[in-house]
């Protein structure tokens, strides 16, 4: 008889995180949600940060719980979180300060600080990065430009789940997905990019060696497993960049014929690949070639996904109106189509405030019908995002050469069966969605892999295949969408 496994996920997203306790006999996995908590940023003196140690409190009440419903017997632990963001240690391994928000505005103008010093092409082509204005390279040369004292005082640097992992364990190591997203890290070398840091007068001796998905990180501190009454059992480096962990889950056969979105704030919409992609086709669509499990290469694009819903949600909170995401779906579906259109990626949405006020405001701008009601809103940007997919995938199949034929949608957004259904018209492709918890199921993946329960990602992703289900959306009035996409470009190109 084989053994049953008991594997603790924890996911942290850019609004929430949880305790996943996973279960795997060897065929089937299943999933308890153990602990949810809120993850809130915290405006102080006009910047913006995380609230790491509160977060590093409700790790601790998650193995509690576990501890206190009779699951002390984990035989392992691994932790996602999103990327580029992290913390700086001084020479006695104390934290310098809160850690920065990616949305913070102190990378503002760090483009061009950056380009002045090392031409664009040559980052791209050290990194295989796509330019986010938050990546780790622009808030290090921030920090560098304005005299951050802390920056001179540290002696590490750890990203985020790097981070946890050492209060967890009081190793201090680097997980390669992680480094990849930070635009510093050579992604065909599979190392530091020593040379690019050293021409931005950014410290290199403050790097941690990297490690990979499936290593173990180090043992709970012993001091940690008595007040949490659990074993001193191992921390696993998983794919901790969250999308690493979502793309490690797909349930997919054949990975040379599918296109995944890892659907939820954000949708990072992309193929894997053996090796990184750094044509010059991949600068001009600004495709990212982030690492994977295996060392593969997640070639993605990052388009603001959900974000857009859910902080046009908020502002109607807070003018009084509290409505579910099913009842926006519902008044959507009951909008006419078409009339309003967005670039989802467009510079005025990226950063908290008035959404539908900037909506319209963009419609206006563009010469379109400016949408009036709720429905009106939620439909343009969830037809907006189709139509952002669809380019996507037409500039993957021209920079890769290969051909996609199927959609496979991960993640929470799937919840969202208008916007499924919308992605399959939009794309004319058929959309297999699920499973919703991708990335804690791929990070339990991972986790597996290192115990020795599954012997490689193909037995994981079957296991998947067997433990959840999937939903088909096949493309519908593909006519009208065609007709509607190329209005769209017109607009928002």
């Amino acid at each position: 008889m084989s053994k049953t496994y008991k594997f603790l996920a924890f996911d942290f997203g850019a609004s929430s995180g949880r305790a996943m306790l996973a279960t795997f006999d060897g065929k089937k996995i299943t999933l308890e949600e153990k602990h949810r908590f809120s993850n809130d940023p915290v405006n102080i003196n006009g910047n913006l940060h995380w609230d790491v140690l509160r977060l590093f409190f409700e790790i601790k009440q998650g193995i509690l719980k576990c501890a206190n419903s009779g699951d002390r017997d984990i035989d392992c632990i691994g932790i996602d979180t999103w990327g580029v963001d992290y913390g700086l240690l001084d020479k006695d391994d104390k934290l310098l300060g809160n850690p920065y928000h990616y949305r913070d505005t102190r990378t503002e103008g760090m483009y061009d600080k950056a380009f002045a010093l090392v031409p664009k092409e040559e980052i791209f082509k050290q990194t295989g990065i796509a330019f986010n204005w938050f990546n780790t390279i622009y808030q290090l040369l921030s920090s560098r430009l304005s005299g951050d004292v802390t920056l001179d005082n540290a002696k590490t640097l750890l990203f985020m789940p790097d981070l946890f992992n050492f209060f967890l364990t009081g190793v201090k190591k680097t997980e390669y997905t992680e480094a990849s997203t930070s635009q510093m890290f050579d992604s065909a070398k599979h190392e530091w990019a020593y040379d690019l840091l050293k021409k931005l007068n950014i410290p290199t001796d403050i790097l941690t060696d990297v490690i990979y998905p499936g290593e173990i990180v180090g043992n709970i501190k012993p001091e940690l497993a008595e007040e949490l009454g659990i074993a001193q059992i191992p921390v696993v480096a998983v794919a901790s960049h969250d999308t690493g962990s979502a793309v490690a889950s797909v349930p997919v056969v054949d990975k040379k014929d599918f296109i995944y979105i890892s659907s939820g704030t954000w949708s990072l919409m992309g193929v894997e690949l053996d090796k990184p992609n750094i044509s010059d086709g991949a600068l001009e669509y600004n495709f990212t070639n982030e690492g994977g499990v295996n060392k593969s290469i997640r070639f993605l694009k990052n388009i603001m996904g959900l974000w857009l819903i859910q902080e046009s949600k908020r502002q109607w909170a807070r003018e009084g109106e509290e409505l579910s995401f099913d009842e926006l779906e519902r008044q959507a579906n009951a909008a006419a189509p078409f009339e309003s259109l967005i670039n989802p990626d467009d510079d005025s949405f990226q950063t908290p405030g008035n959404m539908p006020r900037r909506i319209r405001e963009y419609c206006m701008k563009t010469g379109q019908k400016v949408p009036e009601t709720k429905g009106d809103i939620v439909r343009c940007i969830a037809q907006s995002l189709g139509f952002r997919y669809r380019y996507t995938i037409e500039g993957m199949e021209k920079v890769t050469g290969q051909k996609y034929n199927v959609v496979n949608i991960v993640g929470g957004g799937i919840k969202d069966k208008m916007i499924c259904q919308f992605t399959a018209n939009a794309t004319k492709r058929a959309v297999h969605a699920g499973p919703v918890e991708a990335t804690s199921i791929g990070n339990v993946l991972v986790q597996a892999m290192a115990m020795g329960a599954i012997k490689d990602l193909n037995e994981g992703r079957a296991a998947v295949r067997n433990s959840f289900d999937i939903t088909v959306y096949e493309p519908q009035n593909s006519d009208a969408w065609d007709a509607a996409y190329e209005k769209w470009k017109k607009i928002c190109l």
